[in-house]
């Protein structure tokens, strides 16, 4: 009996690397909610504008937790799950219905992997190769501002950059902070 409340209790408490990712995760979205975004930044106020800068925030995080080795990648992985897991919760109340769900999701996994494959490729090009990435991403081929879409650049070479120095050990332990948005007054 012991042994089954044991595993009972196991499968309904969250693991350690599930509460760490729920911190980096909540952390990324109060962020991608700062208006900076959506008024300096041009970021269209969207649900799909918000979903666009959600999946930016993950993934300058999940960059740099590939330094943290077979754990990092372990805790990107909760974090992934953690995202999709929110996005499913937000899908459902919405309305969206249990037959729409998994398509939906499967959708934005799909972009959310091609957003990071444009967002790494980007970063690892230097030159226009962000803003190029960032306009059919981040504003959906949209004519972006180019003051808006530079600020929005400049921010997210300033936050890889500052990631690149903060602690591994820290990020491991769920904690990750960033600069002001666009706009923002810091």
């Amino acid at each position: 009996m012991l042994q089954f409340l044991k595993n009972l209790q196991r499968a309904f408490m969250p693991s350690p690397d599930q509460l760490r990712a729920n911190t980096l995760y909540n952390t990324a979205v109060a962020q991608s909610r700062r208006p900076g975004f959506y008024l300096a930044g041009g970021v269209p106020d969207t649900i799909d504008g918000r979903f666009d800068m959600i999946v930016l925030h993950a993934f300058l995080i999940m960059r740099r937790l590939r330094d943290g080795g077979p754990d990092g990648e372990r805790l990107s992985q909760a974090l992934f799950d953690e995202m999709f897991a929110d996005m499913d919760r937000s899908l459902r109340e919405m309305g969206v219905g249990d037959m729409g769900i998994g398509r939906r999701v499967r959708a934005m996994g799909k972009a959310f992997m091609g957003r990071v494959k444009a967002y790494e490729e980007a970063l690892e090009a230097g030159g226009g190769a962000l803003e190029e990435a960032l306009t059919r991403n981040l504003y959906r081929s949209a004519p972006a501002a180019a003051d808006a879409l530079a600020r929005i650049a400049f921010y997210v070479r300033r936050e890889n950059a500052a990631l690149k120095t903060f602690p591994i050990a820290a990020l491991m332990a769920g904690e990750v902070s960033f600069g002001p948005a666009p706009g923002d007054v810091p």
